[in-house]
């Protein structure tokens, strides 16, 4: 605001200078001083920052001005209306006061300066209307941005906690999954072999005395050690996810963290026996879709992209497909060469299109013959 007040006032005292200074026949040394002391005055009001001050300042060079109209030559009048204007303005008493103040000298101005007068008054109102109207929206924007930075702060602080949670909620995991493998291997398995153990010792004390019972009590061991065995294959089986869900499992991760990193949307979708899957394939499928997803994403300008599995009678199908703007002909370079020798590998091929968006599709012999 004080850059538009600073502009008007300089305006018009320009304008005095021509007309008093310039214009006389004769040049008065005291009108040099005035325009001096003028321009101090209200170059202190910019120095200082308290309303008391500042309004005070602009009282005095308004008195200095009606002094100095008076004294000297009538048109100092026509830098009253900037002082008035800007000394309601600093004490903040309405929008309708600094016109007021304004107008308020006008009974002293002489009639033939009276329009100068009331242009230098509208001038000097709308440079503060002007001059209000930025500051106020200068203030909101920095409020809008202390705000917006609070938010920041705020959203950086709860990921913060949400990742020690998550770190936290892993751990504590993976120490329930370690007590529950632990129980169930004491209940399971030790018992069993504990059992086993007890027989074998049995039979070694029974073994020169009766020879018959100890073997019986070595074939009981046997059978107990066995089934001890059975247990810890089929915890062991239990444990490990099949293969099947690994693969589509990875597909979904890599689709949502597609999504959640880039602007676009990605979408995943599968049909038939994915049991059917072998873990070889499944390796081919995701390094293929990775390489197309990076190439749509390089070169496509895609907004979505989609990829569709597909289990059918002698074939898996892969395809992955974006709604980029595709390619009429399709240049084979090092990542598509690189997805045809994945494929040919495991006996399948790769096709690629560019006509509608761009597409690459991975055909894999069912069962990996």
């Amino acid at each position: 605001m004080d850059g538009w007040t600073i502009g008007n006032k300089a305006s018009w005292l320009f304008y005095v200078i021509s007309a008093s200074f310039y214009a006389a026949a004769v040049h008065d040394s005291w009108l040099i001083l005035v325009y001096l002391v003028y321009l101090i005055l209200n170059v202190a009001i910019l120095v200082f920052r308290g309303k008391k001050v500042r309004t005070s300042l602009e009282c005095v060079s308004a008195a200095f001005v009606i002094v100095c109209a008076y004294r000297l030559d009538p048109a100092f009048f026509l830098l009253l209306p900037a002082n008035a204007v800007m000394a309601a303005s600093t004490l903040g008493t309405g929008r309708i006061w600094p016109p007021f103040a304004a107008l308020l000298p006008v009974f002293l101005v002489p009639r033939p300066l009276l329009p100068l007068y009331l242009v230098s008054g509208g001038l000097s109102c709308l440079m503060n209307a002007i001059g209000r109207y930025y500051t106020d929206k200068l203030r909101r924007l920095e409020e809008d941005r202390e705000k917006m930075r609070e938010d920041v702060f705020r959203l950086n602080r709860s990921l913060n906690e949400n990742k020690e949670y998550i770190r936290q909620s892993e751990y504590t995991i993976k120490l329930e999954e370690r007590n529950r493998l632990s129980q169930q291997i004491h209940d399971d398995i030790g018992h069993s072999m504990a059992g086993a153990l007890i027989q074998m010792e049995a039979a070694r004390t029974l073994l020169k005395t009766d020879g018959d019972k100890a073997s019986e009590l070595i074939g009981n061991a046997i059978a107990i050690s066995k089934e001890g065995l059975e247990r810890i294959r089929l915890t062991l089986k239990d444990m490990k996810p099949k293969a099947q869900e690994m693969g589509i499992n990875r597909m979904r991760l890599f689709a949502d963290e597609l999504s959640a990193k880039r602007n676009l949307q990605a979408t995943l979708s599968h049909d038939g026996d994915i049991d059917a899957v072998t873990p070889i394939q499944w390796k081919i499928i995701q390094e293929n879709a990775t390489e197309a997803v990076t190439n749509s994403l390089k070169y496509g300008d895609v907004t979505a992209i989609h990829i569709e599995i597909q289990v059918l009678n002698k074939f898996v199908k892969s395809v992955v497909s974006d709604d980029g703007r595709g390619a009429e002909k399709v240049v084979k370079g090092l990542g598509i060469v690189g997805m045809e020798e994945r494929a040919a590998s495991a006996g399948g091929m790769v096709i690629v299109d560019g006509t509608k968006g761009f597409s690459v599709t991975t055909l894999l012999p069912r069962g990996g013959r």
